[in-house]
């Protein structure tokens, strides 16, 4: 059994949106009572959160954008920069407590204390951009924690998988040039999935040509597409590109029953695709995996595909289910 972090703070509640809002704190609610009814809990390390210190903020967030961010709290400016973020006067500092969590958790795989981690955080954080805030995101988590691999850990190889059903433009965006950091999503496109970007021959610019490789499916696709295109651009990807860490942007919104997309995946075809990274890291890191979440609205299937989730982790890559 690996030695699995697990990153859940009841302070990542007090960021409130608004009743019509489907990225809730209920979200997290459900996927720690999954997870806790399974009777995981017991054979995780938890994982402290701390406020994050603005040095790791500002590898990836201009200061002006954060800056802006915080006094928009401060004011009680209920949105941000698009409709779609919703917030309170506590996000600012659920923002950074969720970073500061996200960070710690790396530095316990950095010094051995655990091989890998989930970390159920909100606000999440794929879309957030350098100096704007989208998609109900504010600070990038994955993307900061790229960082402080490289910079703590001195990693000159870093992939972020993100298998959320929306592309993540600002991790795409934020390494665009970037050859250390290979991005690679599959999302839904095109059709009303949100943001919009990744499409299959954005492939990075200048410097960071060939680090980033998106995989669109087309609406109403499910299990057997994801399979395919997993198999024929991520794994080849990461043979080639060799990482000494995986993070993954994990979000569960591709689900059949999750209203956010027109993706039909089964719970099965999640179990799948985390076996399949989890035995990417296994190869290529050590087991070496740092796992942080996105989206996934459907509070029915939460639970059990953060259960899974976390016991494919505990597994080492073997799924029990």
């Amino acid at each position: 059994m690996k030695k699995t972090g697990y990153l859940y703070e009841e302070s990542f509640l007090l960021h409130e949106t608004s009743s019509w809002h489907p990225e809730v704190p209920e979200r997290l609610k459900v996927i720690h009572q999954g997870i806790e009814k399974a009777g995981l809990l017991p054979d995780l390390v938890p994982i402290k959160a701390f406020r994050a210190n603005m040095r790791w903020i500002e590898t990836v967030h201009d200061k002006n954008y954060v800056d802006r961010f915080n006094d928009a709290c401060i004011s009680g400016v209920r949105v941000f920069d698009c409709p779609d973020n919703q917030m309170c006067g506590m996000t600012f500092e659920i923002a950074m407590l969720a970073v500061g969590g996200v960070l710690k958790a790396a530095d316990m795989i950095l010094k051995g204390g655990i091989d890998n981690a989930f970390c159920a955080v909100r606000p999440p954080g794929h879309h957030a951009e350098r100096s704007n805030a989208m998609g109900f995101c504010y600070f990038n988590n994955v993307a900061i924690a790229a960082r402080y691999f490289q910079i703590q850990g001195g990693m000159k190889r870093v992939a972020i998988i993100d298998f959320d059903v929306h592309h993540g433009n600002g991790t795409q965006h934020i390494f665009d040039e970037d050859p250390t950091v290979f991005y690679y999503s599959i999302h839904q496109h095109p059709s009303f999935a949100y943001p919009g970007t990744g499409r299959d021959f954005e492939q990075g610019v200048g410097k960071g040509v060939g680090f980033t490789k998106n995989s669109p499916v087309l609406p109403g696709q499910g299990d057997d597409t994801y399979r395919l295109y997993l198999q024929r651009d991520l794994i080849p990807a990461m043979e080639q590109f060799k990482p000494e860490m995986i993070i993954v942007s994990t979000g569960f919104d591709a689900h059949m029953d999750d209203d956010m997309s027109d993706i039909r995946l089964t719970t099965e075809c999640f179990s799948w695709i985390m076996t399949h990274i989890t035995a990417l890291a296994e190869k290529h890191t050590g087991g070496r995996l740092l796992s942080v979440l996105e989206g996934g609205y459907a509070l029915q299937r939460l639970g059990e595909l953060a259960r899974n989730h976390v016991t494919i982790l505990l597994n080492g890559g073997i799924d029990v289910h």
